[in-house]
């Protein structure tokens, strides 16, 4: 009896495991093709890799060719296009021409550490484990293993939709996570301070059932998340976009969850919808919910941003939130985009998973020989100039939900925007500072800096580096505006030798030399080793050889 359950294990693995065979040499000459495709066609994706460094991982990728199994060097291929950087240009594992498979398990990096969000009913005994290894592997070893493959725009990319190759065989082989190619893999997992391991086979089946980052109801996956309460960033969730006014809180509540149409109501239909609620109702706050948005087609974005603009009411510092996370991608970082340049929008969530600026809209182009589809981006999105891009949007309030806060269907990105008080607040302390001393109110600026430095509601802003950057740029050509805001800097942040070195230095260039001995003074008092220390005693010099 055991030989037979022995044997019928082996041809499962077989069954599973058994690949296509392709030659090496059609295999490298698909390697030529791409390189030659991608500098003919697609040279303008050499944007964080250099030619030279594609180049010579091609020929490094070449070489290693003979000596890979099948599976290996689909994942090269992988590694390759992820050198690009941009999540639109990228390859799946489930085009390949040979099979991948996954062990049917969610991992989801939580504020607290990676955990099992979900799993198939036959593992369900370890969701909500935290992840400490996978083989002999520890988690973030397993992390920085894999993570070449994957074309990752920033970090938030692969927390969102990189984690899935974590459960890949093929992948973990490939990157060296495990030694040999497995039909289960070895989880090293804890829970409920207990400390074991659990053998997770592997299935045909490569990706879970998803809707929106989310498992499914009703199929065979099991949440960690108690399901018998549905939080609002969840309710509704056969729709693409839903509208919530809640009364007791005076805010219009929209969850938009993909860049299309619905199919029952057009895009203009459903805003229009809900900006006649808000304009019809007793509204102080309006939420629009991005953080589980992928994308879609960025044309439809036209009547959010203009019905916005347009609307009096909710277009105000601290009345608008949008809530963004690290699903928030495409055509969703278009519409953040927009909404930042053109609305007096506060951002409250984690990071999205795309640059401001990307290459998006891709082409697919079939590898000769294996016929692996892989897919390069054509379409350069700009939506902001070149020096204001960054690996994405910063929010205003950073917000990462935790593993109780996620089970309990508690909403702390929502939480806070609920109780935030928009009361005497604005977006743009510095221009208000600034109108303050263009109106000779000098007393009530220093006053409002003091109230909005200790506000939580200005948690988002770091005024020390704002104010000195803005004091920098007017120094030469405003210069009383720039002692003005050096003066205020000091002022709430008296302990800051940088500041008063700062101070001192633009108090030299204005010839106010008794002030800027002073400014030195306060610096030395605060330490007297240090590069500040020394910009300071250069200073007095410069002022002695003046006096």
């Amino acid at each position: 009896m055991k030989k037979i359950q022995i044997l019928l294990a082996l041809l499962l693995f077989h069954s599973m495991y058994s690949q296509e065979t392709i030659a090496v040499d059609a295999w490298q000459e698909d390697l030529r093709f791409l390189q030659k495709k991608v500098h003919e066609r697609y040279s303008f994706l050499f944007k964080k890799v250099s030619k030279a460094s594609f180049d010579a991982a091609i020929e490094d990728f070449y070489q290693a060719i003979p000596k890979m199994e099948q599976h290996e060097v689909v994942v090269g291929f992988s590694r390759i296009i992820a050198l690009f950087q941009y999540g639109h240009t990228r390859m799946s594992f489930s085009d390949a021409p040979v099979p991948f498979h996954s062990i049917p398990v969610e991992f989801y990096r939580f504020k607290d550490g990676m955990r099992i969000k979900s799993s198939h009913k036959d593992y369900k005994d370890i969701i909500g484990a935290h992840v400490l290894a996978i083989g002999e592997m520890a988690m973030e070893k397993v992390v920085e293993a894999v993570y070449p493959t994957v074309p990752v725009e920033n970090a938030l990319f692969f927390d969102a939709y990189g984690l899935d190759h974590l459960t890949i065989p093929e992948v973990l082989h490939a990157q060296g996570v495990t030694p040999t190619l497995q039909n289960s893999i070895t989880l090293t997992l804890e829970k409920n301070g207990k400390r074991f391991t659990k053998i997770v086979q592997a299935t045909k089946d490569l990706w879970p059932p998803m809707r929106y980052g989310e498992i499914r109801p009703h199929s065979d996956w099991v949440n960690a998340r108690d399901t018998t309460v549905t939080p609002l960033y969840l309710k509704s969730f056969d729709k693409v976009y839903y509208v919530e006014y809640l009364k007791n809180e005076k805010t219009v509540y929209v969850r938009h969850s993909r860049i299309q149409e619905d199919g029952k109501e057009s895009v203009e239909d459903f805003y229009k919808r809900v900006f006649n609620i808000i304009d019809h109702n007793e509204v102080e706050k309006f939420v629009l919910d991005v953080r589980l948005n992928g994308g879609g087609n960025s044309f439809l974005n036209k009547p959010i941003i203009t019905g916005i603009v347009a609307n009096k009411k909710i277009n105000r510092p601290g009345r608008f939130f949008v809530i963004t996370g690290r699903r928030t991608f495409s055509a969703a970082q278009r519409l953040i985009n927009e909404l930042d340049n053109y609305t007096n929008v506060l951002f409250v969530g984690e990071p999205s998973s795309e640059n401001i600026n990307f290459y998006g809209d891709n082409k697919r182009e079939v590898l000769p020989n294996s016929k692996l589809p892989v897919y390069l981006s054509f379409a350069w999105w700009q939506d902001k100039a070149q020096w204001q891009n960054a690996d994405y949007i910063e929010p205003h309030y950073p917000m990462e939900m935790t593993y109780l806060e996620y089970i309990t269907n508690q909403d702390p990105a929502l939480e806070t925007i609920l109780s935030f008080n928009p009361n005497n607040f604005t977006l743009k302390p510095i221009e208000y500072l600034s109108k303050l001393f263009d109106k000779d109110r000098v007393r009530e600026a220093k006053k409002e800096i003091r109230r909005m430095v200790d506000e939580p509601a200005y948690g988002f802003f770091d005024f020390e580096r704002e104010l000195t950057n803005k004091a920098f740029i007017m120094l030469g050509n405003d210069n009383a505006r720039a002692i003005f805001l050096f003066e205020l800097a000091t002022m709430v942040f008296p302990d800051s030798q940088n500041l008063w070195v700062n101070l001192a230095q633009a108090q030299l260039e204005t010839g106010n030399y008794g002030k800027a001995k002073f400014s030195c003074q306060k610096a030395l008092l605060i330490s007297n080793d240090g590069g500040p220390a020394e910009s300071a005693r250069r200073i007095l010099q410069e002022i002695n050889k003046k006096m």
